[in-house]
């Protein structure tokens, strides 16, 4: 059933941080009805951020495990009926740029009157307040300006986004979901809801507290793809095999480099000293002259069971048949959609599978009638 067992959710349809967010607290056993505006079709379901039409919506992994309902936000019964499902929730999530939700007549002030225990959730990239509030952006722009983007990169190169999972999952759906849960544990407590400003800019600053603080013990000191474990290190980096696949080396402490040097067949004092930042560059150079000598998997094999920290770089197909993966049973199948299996895992309340992503506003009579909202299945999308 899940740990969030009897919690109701309205996620206001968005893009991006706040769907993922939904999903990790409907994977938790929520239940999450996503509303979906009516008569718009520039809604995120039918086009994606880009302006794209997406495909299959059964198919987007982000939205499982919720029903779907349609309510025309702009007209005043749709607006009442958001207002009266309110009333039954426990919380409310939005994704609108500060102030929209105040101009449709739903914001904090408008639903928490209706429902005081009501968490308001509010999830934007910039957050509600500062300079840049009200103007668009997008992951890449948070992480630059929180200060992570400029640490994804070599010595020489140009910073690399790492996809969307620093801004947009990780600063925002996750700490979106972290600030719900502990948001709920308060209205438990007093009996009190309360408006969260999530912002992905602040979830981006915030992944950096273990650079920062090393940084300021001096423990990196370098600029970006030069310290320990950054690409700057041999002992912690992406090696090129001969078949044109990876490997990942992550033999950080001594006793882990000992036995990465050992499975290689190297005497112990063969590579430069890897306590010499001053060598590490030629360090670097040797070993990727040595991995380049045999195929990924077979130096998988070599450091298969081992404590040298050295594993395969697997393709996004290549990952739910990892034999790790296998046992864990990480990934799911999900009608027909290879997915990540929920997380974390718990002894008391584990986690039921989750459902195929809803049609958009496939479930709009049956949520009001489970509700209690019979009176407005008709008006409620006109």
């Amino acid at each position: 059933m899940g740990p969030l067992h009897g919690i109701r959710i309205l996620e206001l349809a968005g893009i991006g941080a706040a769907p993922f967010g939904c999903m990790l607290l409907a994977d938790m056993g929520a239940e999450v009805v996503r509303v979906e505006r009516a008569g718009d079709p520039s809604r995120p379901s039918a086009i994606d951020g880009a302006g794209r039409k997406q495909s299959d919506p059964r198919r987007y992994v982000p939205h499982r495990g919720r029903r779907s309902i349609a309510l025309n936000l702009k007209a005043r019964s749709g607006r009442d009926a958001l207002l009266r499902l309110v009333e039954r929730a426990d919380v409310l999530v939005e994704a609108f740029r500060p102030g929209v939700a105040e101009r449709l007549g739903i914001g904090p002030d408008e639903c928490l009157e209706r429902n005081p225990r009501l968490v308001y959730a509010r999830m934007t990239g910039w957050g509600q307040s500062g300079p840049l509030a009200n103007t668009a952006g997008h992951d890449i722009n948070y992480i630059a300006v929180a200060g992570a983007l400029d640490n994804f990169r070599r010595t020489g190169d140009r910073p690399l986004p790492p996809l969307n999972v620093v801004g947009d999952m990780g600063g925002g759906g996750m700490l979106l979901a972290f600030g719900i849960a502990a948001a709920l544990v308060h209205v438990g407590r007093t009996g009190q809801g309360q408006v969260i400003d999530a912002a992905m800019v602040d979830g981006a600053a915030l992944q950096l507290a273990t650079t920062l603080g090393m940084r300021a013990q001096g423990r990196w000191p370098n600029p970006p793809g030069a310290n320990v474990s950054d690409t700057g290190a041999p002992y912690y980096e992406v090696y090129e095999c001969s078949d044109g696949r990876f490997l990942a080396v992550g033999a950080l402490e001594k006793p882990f480099w000992d036995e990465f040097v050992a499975r290689l067949g190297l005497p112990p004092d063969t590579l430069p000293d890897r306590e010499d930042p001053t060598q590490w560059p030629d360090g670097k150079r040797r070993l990727a002259e040595i991995l380049r000598t045999r195929p990924r998997d077979e130096w998988t094999a070599v450091f298969d069971g081992s404590d040298a920290c050295v594993s395969p770089v697997l393709s996004l197909d290549e990952a739910p048949h990892h034999p790790h993966a296998v046992a864990r049973s990480a990934f799911i199948d999900v009608g027909g959609t290879v997915q990540p299996a929920p997380a974390p895992r718990f002894s008391k309340t584990p986690a039921a599978a989750p459902t195929a992503p809803p049609q958009p506003g496939a479930d709009t009579e049956a949520v009001l009638r489970d509700w209690g909202l019979t009176d407005l299945v008709r008006e409620a999308t006109t």
